[in-house]
């Protein structure tokens, strides 16, 4: 109780002395580190959740959502991934580490079809999926900090697509998943993006 009533008295002061923000929530998390999965939300004022737009597109965003936090450049980042792709519209689309799909949502305009694939374990992403769904055309991939399992990889060169899009947030681990596609694959292009 004393931490809620501390959190309390925290948010009443924010909303007072920043009025212009629309929504305010927070989470006691007494655990030793960042993340909020198995935490409860407490929205103290406004709704708890917010709309993005990006092109034609509209996100919901709640509190665990994974979305971009500096929204301008992730539409910076998503436009060079696209421009990657390379699509013309006849193409087959794998988008590994889809989160809430932004991605996917975004280039599903200039493909024929995405498939949107969150947790890529071999259990999920495999020959039997490939076969069942069909040989990618492109794949986009965008894993976390710790880059991509060898499995993983051992799958992407098994489906053989054409183009592979690779979104890091970690060059040292996309140097390592680089060098393990490097065998099928070169690169043809390297963008970095402010975020």
């Amino acid at each position: 109780d004393t931490e809620k009533a501390q959190a309390e008295a925290l948010m009443g002061y924010l909303a007072e002395t920043f009025p212009e923000i629309t929504s305010l929530l927070y989470v006691n998390n007494l655990k030793y580190n960042d993340t909020i999965g198995d935490l409860d939300v407490i929205t103290f004022r406004g709704n708890d959740h917010i709309y993005l737009q990006m092109e034609n597109l509209r996100f919901k965003v709640g509190p665990k959502s994974f979305y971009q936090t500096n929204t301008d450049q992730a539409y910076e980042l998503y436009k060079v991934a696209r421009d990657f792709a390379g699509l013309t519209g006849t193409e087959l689309v794998y988008d590994l580490y889809t989160g809430t799909g932004t991605i996917a949502n975004f280039v599903a305009g200039k493909a024929r079809k995405v498939i949107g694939i969150e947790y890529v374990p071999e259990a999920i992403l495999n020959k039997e999926f490939i076969t069942a769904h069909g040989q990618p055309d492109v794949i986009i991939t965008d894993p976390p900090r710790a880059g991509m399992h060898k499995d993983v990889i051992e799958t992407i060169l098994f489906a053989a697509p054409h183009r592979i899009v690779y979104v890091s947030c970690n060059p040292a681990t996309q140097a390592r998943d680089l060098a393990l596609l490097d065998s099928q694959y070169k690169i043809m292009g390297v963008r970095p993006v402010d975020m």
